[in-house]
């Protein structure tokens, strides 16, 4: 009997597990996993066996250095289950309104993240509607968005916060602008290509229908450029966190990702710094997700999808 002609049920479970989604994901995070141990007990060894030496303590053995380098207050690369601990700590063991809770620095960077990549997404629906309806914006204007992009954040950061800061400006617009900068980019690049998807028949389909231009936008340009908006968007939310915890680090803020990632630093709490590494990341994945949500949404309503 061949393997092809065996009933489902006897085929073994990890064959089973390893055919849908959920085992490759599992496989990935324990190899992610063993590797992040595995690099942890290599980086925290050396202090740790300084640790020994000044303590007089010798001939220790090897479970009992890989235990110690996994469990110091202040690794270079902390364990994961110490970053687990510290974000339980952080997060269900404290109230969302304490200067020590996750809950309350991610609503802070989440705040200006959300402003930002707003503002992001019109202004670049905006400027590649320009930029398609205009030869003269598509050869000057493009350029210069393009442009734009090649200047270091870190560098253009503190020149708008000292900026606006000079005029009055201050608090969550400041870093609402930095994420503004970083996501139209990828809304306004994505909207220009789904803005020109539409066919040459089409659009001659519609001038035989005598319709405008402003309807040819919204009959067909728009409709055509949604599953490209909805994957630019994607790119720019996740931009936009990055820039909301970027603008956090040159003002000194107090409240936020960024300032937990500036407190960390100073201090050499590396289980502080991870922490809001992995809770920025968890934090982008969901909103990607739920610009993957509305996309489903939208476009199944709008008969794209199935």
């Amino acid at each position: 009997m061949t393997s092809a002609t065996l009933s489902p049920l006897a085929r073994s479970p990890f064959a089973g597990l390893m055919s849908g989604t959920a085992g490759p994901v599992l496989v990935v995070v324990a190899v992610l996993l063993a590797g992040w141990y595995l690099a942890a007990v290599l980086l925290n060894t050396p202090f740790q066996r300084d640790i020994y030496k000044r303590g007089g303590v010798e001939d220790v053995s090897i479970v009992q250095l890989v235990t110690d380098t996994l469990a110091q207050d202040r690794p270079v690369l902390p364990s994961p289950h110490q970053v687990a601990v510290e974000i339980w700590e952080t997060t269900a063991e404290k109230s969302i309104t304490s200067k020590r809770s996750l809950v309350y620095h991610s609503s802070i960077t989440l705040s200006s993240t959300l402003l930002g990549f707003l503002m992001g997404t019109v202004l670049g629906i905006l400027l590649a509607i320009g930029i398609v309806h205009s030869r003269v914006l598509d050869k000057s204007l493009m350029p210069w968005v393009i442009a734009s992009q090649t200047i270091p954040i870190l560098a253009i950061a503190p020149m708008i916060i000292v900026v606006l800061n000079a005029i009055g400006i201050s608090g969550l617009l400041p870093k609402a602008l930095i994420s503004t900068y970083l996501s139209f980019f990828p809304v306004t690049v994505g909207m220009v290509k789904g803005l020109r998807s539409p066919e040459i028949i089409q659009l001659d389909l519609m001038k035989t229908y005598s319709a405008s231009a402003s309807q040819t936008l919204w009959k067909l340009r728009l409709p055509s450029a949604a599953p490209y908006l909805f994957a630019s968007m994607k790119v720019g939310v996740a931009a936009s966190l990055v820039g909301a915890i970027v603008g956090e680090l040159p003002t000194g803020a107090v409240a936020g990702l960024g300032a937990r990632l500036l407190a960390g630093s100073y201090y050499g709490q590396t289980v502080q710094i991870w922490s809001a590494l992995i809770v920025a990341a968890v934090l982008a994945a969901a909103l990607v997700s739920l610009i993957g949500l509305a996309e489903r949404s939208a476009l199944k309503r709008m008969g794209m999808a199935q």
